[in-house]
């Protein structure tokens, strides 16, 4: 599902003055028990830290009160705001409408189950300030989670470490800050929320990590099933797809095309030397079916690619191909 089919209601920002330095995004679904002891830990550590900011609460479709808990958390704190979709849409939706919505300069998510340690948001504010990163994910080092759920995550980030070949330990954490440009130069669908790490590192923004402090969940049940691994895994062969072969489908499809004509075409070129020379008969050889068919399908995959760029290159937008850091004009 796209993200701006999200129907959505969303608070003026008129009616919150001026813009923070942080948006603090959380999207939450059916977390009713959890958003005003959320909202309360957050405005106490960063007021302690001396830093302006709002607190973003996207309800992704809630069926309990969680909305009029961030009602009454926003009566408490004006600086607590409301994005409340029609109905489930997923976080990847949920993320994309807190960070249009989002003001400052430096935006941080967390998941609204309380598993999230506020304290540890002056950390992330410092690697991004002070060492010089673009974006820090935050790793759960002791996960607080039962072990069915550990053990898949392990095997599934060990997966994606290796795939997408950006060295973190935890791509499933929610809890992560970023510069306002990199939420600006990546668009998000489906469930690529977890790979945000990836697609910036590919358009060339700094990546790291920290290590953070998770908590078992207080209140509620867990929203994900076994599906998240499948589907993780679905996602990334599209993010590796998307960020490296978008703007040249050829050199993917050329690939697997070449190699399956080439292979026909050896397997149909022995055979035909067999015939010439030994005069054997291949009408009862299955091996030049297979031979035949490779090549068929080696042609239809290198087509395939050729229509790819041709679309890419009818729609090619220069400013999509590359992210610029600075400009002196």
């Amino acid at each position: 599902m796209e993200p701006r089919a999200a129907s959505a209601v969303v608070e003026p920002p008129s009616e919150i003055g001026e813009a923070p330095e942080i948006s603090i995004v959380v999207p939450v679904w059916d977390e009713e028990a959890s958003v005003l002891p959320l909202a309360e830990r957050v405005a106490s550590v960063l007021d302690e830290a001396g830093r302006s900011f709002e607190l973003v609460f996207v309800d992704d479709g809630s069926r309990d009160g969680t909305s009029q808990r961030v009602r009454e958390a926003r009566e408490r704190d004006p600086r607590v705001r409301l994005i409340r979709f029609r109905r489930n849409f997923g976080k990847a939706a949920a993320l994309c409408a807190g960070f249009e919505s989002a003001r400052g300069e430096v935006l941080v998510t967390m998941d609204g189950d309380l598993q999230d340690e506020p304290r540890e948001i002056p950390r992330f504010l410092a690697a991004l300030e002070d060492g010089g990163l673009d974006l820090v994910s935050g790793w759960k080092r002791r996960r607080r989670d039962p072990i069915s759920k550990r053990w898949p995550s392990k095997l599934f980030n060990w997966a994606t470490r290796r795939l997408a070949q950006v060295d973190l330990h935890d791509f499933n954490c929610g809890f992560k800050a970023y510069r306002r440009e990199v939420v600006a130069e990546i668009s998000l669908y489906g469930e690529l929320h977890r790979y945000i790490p990836v697609l910036a590192s590919r358009k060339g923004f700094r990546v790291g990590e920290l290590a953070v402090e998770h908590h078992p969940r207080e209140h509620g049940r867990s929203k994900y099933g076994w599906d998240r691994y499948y589907k993780g895994l679905l996602d990334l062969i599209t993010v590796l797809f998307i960020t490296r072969y978008t703007r040249r489908p050829l050199h993917l499809f050329g690939l697997i095309g070449l190699a399956c004509f080439g292979s026909g075409f050896v397997i149909d070129a022995w055979l035909a030397v067999r015939k010439i020379v030994f005069g054997e008969l291949l009408s009862d050889r299955p091996l030049l079916l297979l031979g035949v068919l490779l090549m068929l399908v080696g042609i239809q995959v290198l087509t395939t690619g050729l229509i790819g760029e041709m679309i890419t290159y009818k729609n090619f937008r220069g400013r999509e191909t590359y992210s610029v850091r600075e400009r002196l004009d």
